[in-house]
């Protein structure tokens, strides 16, 4: 190689070292101090999946608004996220649980957004083939009770409550059956625009026993976000089943409080 050569390749190697330390501060810095939050469902779901974990952040002090995803497409969740975070007065939160994290990652650009959250959640890189990605790892039960129907999905009770809401109290994922948001089949390969975790203090929370998402994603995820994770002993509705942790990691997102067991935090 000759000097000239070298000279470039030194120079390249020190610019990506400048690069890669700036993104790590950016992930790695205190959350600057939010006093709301915005939740983000994703498919099969509906606002009142966050039910559990609502009053636990109101009881913290902060004013929290779940977002009713349309699940028609990207756009429009899109759409609904920016006109919930339009009407935020101050640092925000955003939190995705599952195909909520797409969004997130797509909206999460906003000047209001302080910190991003992925429950159990895709975390899309911008314009990325997530469908490609996911595909490089284990399929989860829950995609054999997905139905069809005029381009529109639903899960299968049996699905729903097996594999769906697992860990969930019976009588509860009963009700989440009855209240799943019918899910456009097209949003599932809709790419994002940016990926608004390569700038925001990121946290994930990975579902120790999800059988949606498969957990080793959703730790790639969090790991290629340089996201500080903790990890939950629950299926893909830890919201739910283990609303406490959620809370609690929401919480740290929000410079509120730190995260109930330091010992399961990692970066």
């Amino acid at each position: 190689m000759t000097p000239t050569r070298i000279l470039a390749a030194l120079a390249l190697s020190a610019l990506t070292a400048i690069f890669t330390a700036s993104t790590a501060d950016a992930q790695t810095a205190a959350p600057v101090k939010a006093k709301n939050v915005v939740l983000i469902h994703g498919a099969w779901a509906d606002g009142s999946s966050w039910g559990d974990v609502i009053p636990l952040l109101q009881k913290a002090g902060l004013h929290v608004t779940a977002v009713q995803n349309p699940l028609s497409s990207l756009a429009d969740s899109d759409a609904a996220a920016k006109r919930a975070l339009a009407l935020q007065d101050g640092p925000t939160v955003l939190v995705g649980h599952s195909w909520g994290g797409t969004v997130v990652s797509d909206v999460g650009t906003d000047p209001k957004v302080s910190a991003l959250v992925y429950i159990a959640a895709r975390a899309p890189d911008a314009d990325e083939d997530f469908v490609a990605l996911s595909g490089k790892f284990p399929t989860g039960p829950v995609r054999a009770g997905i139905q069809t129907h005029d381009g529109y999905t639903l899960l299968s009770e049996p699905a729903f409550l097996k594999d769906f809401a697992n860990g969930v109290e019976p009588a509860k994922a009963k009700v989440l059956f009855a209240e799943q948001g019918d899910t456009a089949a097209s949003i599932f390969a809709g790419r994002t625009t940016t990926a608004a975790w390569h700038d925001k203090p990121s946290f994930y929370a990975v579902a120790k026993q999800d059988r949606t998402i498969n957990p080793d994603l959703e730790r790639f995820l969090a790991k290629r976000m340089n996201a500080a994770t903790i990890e939950v002993n629950g299926g893909h509705l830890i919201m739910v089943s283990h609303a406490r942790e959620v809370a609690n990691l929401v919480l740290q997102a929000a410079g509120v409080t730190a995260p109930a067991n330091k010992a399961a935090m990692k970066k």
